[in-house]
């Protein structure tokens, strides 16, 4: 073989090389990018490859700028903001992370989010393919869920209790979700409104369970995200944090990005009537005497706050459970009494689970003594539960609870 020859196959050679190692960053770029399973899908899919899915440059953004993409690009970074009144009231910094300002109007946006997010990681869905989330809820995940899907090109079926507030049901439909009213049931029973979504979407080939309970992406979702934005907010100068737990994400995800900051940040549960958490966390056991059989209206947790309260152990709370070290029972008249007190003192138009969580930051604020700085959250506002939780005659009529504005925070009690 001549020179000539020779320097031709050199060249080719080092082309073809430069060529493929070209493919295999973009390949690289495309998977970090798209998330686990990206070549899974590339080799399998029978749709438009990942490469062909990237944004064109009119939905792209660019250097230096600031924009959000699209709904999914709201969720998270919310403010987080001090209660005048109760840290005055307490002499102790009390904040709360404003999660009705998420997009779809409560914290489950960033639940939502990530459950999505991970199953197309997964291959488990996939865009303007028709495939149905399921999901079963009392109502904020379901709202989150449908936001979302509506913006990635799903469809979504959500099952509910049949006695959660009007407004719920009616955002639902609003979204173009599927609402489908259960009874309320134990977890054992198949007619419980999880176990009603799990078989609508065992029974669909193109179904996708969202499974917020016992899916650790909701767990994750908190750890990377809610609990270290508190952390960078705060500066670290954070004594406790107190939430309630109603899949049990939040407050193990958030727990486990503080704890590994300080092992002496205090994380508390703060928990509603009728739920067995409390004493499961100070106790070891579930049980309640409210929980006796015959005792109870309700098969789930006998309140009216809804979104919070258990009395089972998911595997997104068992995920951080170990760092919760203490807990503390809300009533339901001292959850309305908060609400009550926040609207008149601070014009903050809070959820049940909200006023819950503020309850429990100012029992704890008062324990740990002037100077602390307790973190909460805010998980939804007011306008989700004009029918139950934020209507006089209801709460008087179905629940025996007074709507009286408190002039003190002296209905508080201690932690």
């Amino acid at each position: 073989m001549d020179s000539s020859k020779t320097s031709i196959l050199v060249s080719g050679a080092l082309i073809a090389g430069i060529s493929i190692t070209l493919v295999v960053q973009t390949l690289l770029k495309c998977q970090k990018k798209s998330g686990p399973g990206f070549f899974k899908r590339l080799c399998c899919s029978n749709s438009s490859t990942e490469l062909e899915q990237l944004p064109p440059p009119w939905l792209r953004v660019k250097d230096g700028e600031e924009i959000k993409v699209g709904v999914e690009g709201l969720i998270g970074e919310t403010p987080l903001v001090l209660i005048r009144s109760l840290s005055r009231e307490t002499k102790c910094r009390i904040l709360a992370k404003v999660e009705f300002l998420n997009p779809g109007g409560s914290t489950k946006d960033r639940v939502g989010k990530g459950l999505i997010k991970e199953a197309e990681g997964s291959g488990l869905l996939v865009p303007h393919q028709g495939y149905t989330v399921y999901e079963g809820t009392v109502g904020s995940t379901g709202i989150s869920l449908a936001m979302i899907c509506r913006a990635r090109g799903y469809n979504c079926h959500i099952v509910m209790p049949d006695d959660q507030a009007e407004e719920k049901y009616s955002a639902l439909r609003a979204l173009g979700a599927t609402v489908e009213k259960v009874r309320p049931a134990s977890i054992v029973d198949p007619g419980h409104f999880v176990n009603v979504a799990r078989a609508r979407a065992a029974a669909n080939e193109k179904g996708f369970f969202a499974n917020q309970f016992e899916n650790l992406a909701n767990f994750t979702t908190h750890q990377t995200t809610t609990g270290r934005e508190i952390l960078r907010q705060t500066g670290g100068n954070i004594d406790a944090f107190v939430a309630g737990a109603g899949t049990g994400g939040t407050l193990s995800g958030v727990a486990h990005c503080l704890k590994e900051r300080s092992n002496n940040i205090i994380i508390a549960l703060a928990d509603p009537q009728g739920s067995g958490l409390y004493h499961k966390v100070e106790h070891g056991t579930l049980y309640t005497p409210e929980q006796s059989e015959g005792s109870r209206r309700r098969h789930q947790v006998d309140t009216v706050v809804e979104g919070v309260g258990m009395t089972r152990l998911t595997d997104n709370l068992l995920a951080g459970f170990d760092h919760i070290d203490m807990a503390t029972s809300v009533t339901d008249q001292q959850a309305v009494s908060m609400s009550r007190f926040l609207m008149a003192n601070d014009g903050f138009f809070v959820g049940s689970s909200s006023a819950v969580n503020c309850v429990a930051a100012v029992r704890l604020a008062k324990k740990l003594g002037p100077g602390s700085t307790v973190v909460t959250l805010l998980c939804d506002s007011g306008s989700r539960h004009g029918t139950k939780f934020w209507s006089d005659s209801a709460l008087e009529t179905n629940f025996n609870l007074t709507s009286a504005i408190p002039t003190s925070l002296d209905f508080v009690g201690d932690f």
